[in-house]
């Protein structure tokens, strides 16, 4: 059955990427499309990350729940600012991520859901990680948009995408909120880390790095006004930092050491 709403979800997000890619404001998009992918999403999950009041998450199903929180959170904004054209980048990458639990043979150890401190480290690691997703997507479409307008010939094109200025608005909107939570997370990591050592160092460093990125960023916006391309540097940076701690080092503690840790 999950299956079923995998695919579901998948077929919804293209419909949603395509239209978002032929019209800059797309009703139907954003009042069913986009809804009714989500919810499709949201139940393949379920069936696919609680069984018998237990969490298993892999890498397969941290990646749907990621990109499920980046086009949720896409989809809410969109409700207030004219952010539709995200979707042609969002919405594909959502749909790729919600059918790989589906078809991956791999799946994460069991976690169980009675103990709070995991639990609160779960949510706050998913939704730090689902807005600088967003915001990493975000700053894509910021400098494909800077790449646009400096191209005369290009400016029928810029059209489809939303202001630049509403673009970095939203960009530092995104990492700020995003960084508040990454740093909870780390203190709330420091509850449930059973040794700051060993197999675990790589992934405590890779994240305390991609959190230093962002800090740094958020510092220089606020002291010396960092915009544009060195902001889409940085953000792009953080996010790829973030990555490499999460999934790179998930990789190598299923594959090297069998630990299944968040």
């Amino acid at each position: 059955m999950s299956f079923a709403f995998s695919l579901i979800a998948a077929a919804l997000y293209l419909a949603a990427a395509w239209r978002a890619w032929r019209m800059a404001q797309d009703a139907l998009s954003q009042r069913a499309l986009v809804p009714l992918a989500l919810v499709a999403h949201a139940a393949a999950l379920v069936q696919q990350t609680v069984v018998a009041h237990q969490l298993v998450i892999g890498v397969a199903e941290a990646a749907s729940l990621l990109a499920f929180l980046s086009a949720l959170m896409l989809w809410a904004f969109c409700l207030r600012e004219p952010l539709q054209a995200l979707g042609v980048a969002d919405y594909p990458l959502a749909a790729l991520c919600a059918l790989w639990p589906a078809l991956a043979t791999n799946r994460g150890a069991p976690i169980p859901l009675d103990d709070w401190r995991l639990g609160l480290h779960i949510v706050l690691s998913l939704l730090s990680a689902g807005l600088l997703t967003l915001a990493a997507i975000n700053a894509l479409g910021a400098a494909i948009l800077d790449r646009i307008l400096h191209r005369p010939d290009s400016l029928a094109l810029a059209r489809r995408l939303p202001p630049l200025q509403t673009l970095e608005k939203l960009l530092f909107q995104l990492i700020a909120v995003g960084f508040f939570l990454l740093s909870l997370t780390l203190c709330s990591g420091l509850l449930v880390i059973r040794s700051l050592g060993g197999e675990h160092l790589a992934q405590i460093v890779l994240t305390a790095g991609a959190w230093l990125i962002f800090g740094v960023l958020l510092w220089g916006r606020r002291r010396y006004g960092w915009r544009g391309r060195t902001a889409i540097r940085w953000t792009l940076s953080g996010y790829l930092t973030l990555v490499a701690a999460y999934f790179g080092s998930k990789l190598l503690l299923q594959q090297f050491f069998d630990v299944h840790w968040m």
